[in-house]
């Protein structure tokens, strides 16, 4: 009993961390009602500023700037720290100026793809500046000599130090908010917004003052929690982040005790997992700590309620506006004919750029049908993509299934799991679902992926899939010794040209006005009789499907897959992409996936400017804030917009003049 209680105690450090990022994100959002996704990144990257400040440099964030500013050498951990602290506050001030607070009356949906966004900037960020030390160790801080406790049980002080400052911020936090005029003014604005205007209150000034104390709560203790870990890119992002989550959903974004008990008791579990893996045989050796999160998340939207509170705001921006569906023969044969051309007579390297934007629009289908067709916001299309890619690999490889069964077959398998994962969307929507799905996404990454049950030994190199062959006629990228070739291009215009020809009919139908109204309003459509459940369970099949026939593309692209293959950032790289291009048509797909990271868009960049593809990333997460906020239509919505302006100001110049009409005598 003792070892368990021993892994318990261990767990305090990681229980420290996940309470203190699920109460800064209570923080955020009473502050602004927005659930911030990149709130690990913004603290992640104040652990790289202090990291950098004790090897005797600091690092400039933008492109264009000096790499670092070098110190003579190490400043110290006083000054690193006070330096560190004040980036986070600058980093939390920035966020909240430069990209929430334009947000403030805009729906859920732009709030979390202008929260990706800011995640993607700053793991750009890490990536680019610290590419050489993206995994290293931080110097010591709190003190780390053992402490024994009941005779035989000892354990790092390290770990009880940083709860101990956790409970005691959390006590000074809620005092402060409890009985200070701070305090009561942001409960108020959370509560009536409208109202604190009129009592003389700036929601504003109390929303930045939030963003800015919930970032450098979360930065101190990630930086104290530096050296216990080994600090990389996704430690803050995910690993802490979805527990986090999990706590906040448990306080009701509200309340700070329930919230920091919790995320105590999901690192201390967690902890205590690692002791069960080990004793128990029949213990799940893959995923159960990352699966411990995601059911706490959908516990609590079962018992405490379906959403979040909401903050008493008005004026909600409507949702990016759906097109009618035209298929004429331009829109079909020019893209097809520009594509298939582009294959045969370009070089290998824009060949390369042309599969990706077309696999990439594929994918970005997937968020058409369940974002812009029926309102659902997941974050876990990449996840199904994987599903597929893996299911292949077993069909193909292991049972020999031929093509094209296996990748319908593989397609249908993460079909079942959109199912399932879209259960809950028939009570949750919005920003609630998208907190769901992140979670689930990478508990089945952490679960599937890397379990050599499913995906195969990893000293193999990955899953290895065939070329797709249907009698004679072998479609694989690369045949003998030759590669890149045309033929497996021209197999993805085909899928992709039958999966777009597919979603539009969808857009046009019955089953597409069905969908539109149930993202509309879902108690207008319950009262005309359309069953919002099998609707949304609907579009979250057909979504996996589409995002499973992806998966398999990227499968047979690269002919051996991992858990690389599939991550977590790729999800969220894909909404961003999809929502820049435009979310709520298949024309936007398209332009996603031009846009897309090492797209036809950043390949031709780079061609021109050398170093245009570094930034890729960064300038995508930039790109898609920018439109989140000015065009949630995305860039073939402005498009569109600019050619219907353009017809209505010819044809008003086509339009006859008006005829006088005589007076009467």
């Amino acid at each position: 009993m003792s070892d368990y209680f021993f892994y318990v105690l261990l767990g305090s450090g990681a229980g420290a961390i996940i309470a203190a990022f699920g109460l800064g994100l209570v923080l955020t959002y009473q502050g602004s009602g927005v659930v911030n996704f990149a709130y690990g990144a913004m603290a992640m990257w104040s652990t790289y500023v202090y990291a950098d400040l004790r090897t005797g440099s600091y690092p400039f964030p933008f492109p264009g700037l000096p790499g670092r500013y070098h110190f003579n050498g190490d400043v110290g951990y006083r000054w690193a720290m006070v330096m560190s602290l004040g980036t986070a506050a600058l980093v939390g001030l920035g966020a909240y100026v430069l990209v929430f607070r334009p947000l403030r009356r805009a729906p859920a949906l732009a709030k979390v793809v202008a929260s990706v966004g800011l995640l993607i900037v700053f793991i750009a960020l890490v990536e680019r500046r610290f590419a050489d030390t993206l995994t290293i160790r931080v110097p010591g801080i709190l003190p780390r000599q053992p402490v024994t406790i009941m005779r035989n049980l000892t354990v790092p002080r390290d770990g009880l130090w940083l709860a101990l400052i956790v409970v005691i911020a959390t006590a000074v936090l809620w005092t402060v908010y409890r009985y200070t005029r701070v305090g009561l003014s942001t409960r108020a604005a959370a509560e009536n917004e409208k109202g604190a205007v009129i009592l003389g209150l700036s929601p504003d000034f109390l929303a930045g003052l939030n963003w800015v104390v919930a970032t450098v709560f979360g930065s101190l203790i990630a930086i104290l929690a530096a050296p216990m870990i080994q600090l990389s890119s996704g430690i803050y992002t995910f690993g802490f982040l979805i527990p986090a989550l999990g706590a906040a959903l448990i306080g009701k974004f509200r309340f700070f005790w329930p919230t920091v008990i919790t995320g105590f008791l999901i690192g201390m579990v967690q902890s205590t997992f690692t002791k069960l893996q080990n004793d128990l045989s029949w213990f799940p050796k893959y995923g159960a700590r990352e699966g411990l999160p995601f059911l706490v998340i959908i516990i609590a939207m079962v018992v405490l309620g379906e959403r979040l509170p909401e903050r008493g705001s008005v004026d909600m921006w409507k949702l990016p506006k759906v097109p009618p569906a035209h298929v004429t023969r331009f829109s079909v044969l020019f893209p097809v004919v520009a594509g298939v051309a582009a294959l045969l007579l370009l070089g290998p390297l824009w060949r390369g750029a042309i599969m990706t934007t077309v696999i990439a629009s594929v994918l970005a289908l997937a968020l058409v049908v369940i974002t812009g067709f029926g309102g659902q916001t997941s974050l876990a299309q990449i996840a199904f993509a994987g599903i597929a890619g893996f299911s292949l690999s077993k069909l193909a490889m292991h049972w020999h299934v031929p093509f094209p069964f296996a990748p319908i077959l593989a397609a249908l398998v993460a079909t079942a799991f959109g199912v399932l994962l879209g259960l809950p969307a028939i009570r949750v929507r919005g920003t609630n679902l998208a907190i769901i799905t992140l979670a689930g996404g990478v508990a089945i990454s952490e679960f599937v992926f890397k379990n050599p049950a499913y995906v195969g030994d990893s000293s193999t190199g990955g899953a290895k899939i065939p070329n797709p062959k249907l009698g004679r006629w072998d479609f694989g990228l690369v045949l003998g010794s030759k590669s890149s070739r045309p033929i497996f291009g021209i197999f993805l215009v085909a899928v992709a040209f039958v999966l777009c020809i597919a979603v539009a009919n969808i857009r046009r139908s019955s089953t597409g006005r069905r969908m539109l109204a149930i993202r509309s309003n879902e108690r207008a459509a319950a009262s005309i009789g359309i069953n919002v459940a099998t609707g949304k369970l609907l579009v979250f099949a057909l979504s996996a499907f589409i995002s499973g026939i992806g998966g398999c593309l990227v499968a047979y692209r690269f002919g051996t897959i991992s858990d690389v293959s599939y991550g977590t950032i790729a999800s969220l790289t894909a909404l961003a992409f999809a929502y820049l291009g435009g979310i709520t048509s298949v024309s936007g797909a398209i332009t996603a996936g031009i846009v897309g990271t090492s797209g036809l868009a950043f390949f031709a960049g780079s061609r021109v400017y050398g170093s245009f593809g570094r930034w890729e990333a960064l300038i995508g997460g930039v790109l898609l804030i920018f439109t989140a906020i000015q065009n949630p239509e995305g860039i073939a919505g402005a498009f569109r917009a600019q050619a219907a302006a353009a017809r209505l100001k010819r044809s008003r110049k086509l339009a006859p003049a008006p005829v006088p009409v005589p007076e009467p005598a």
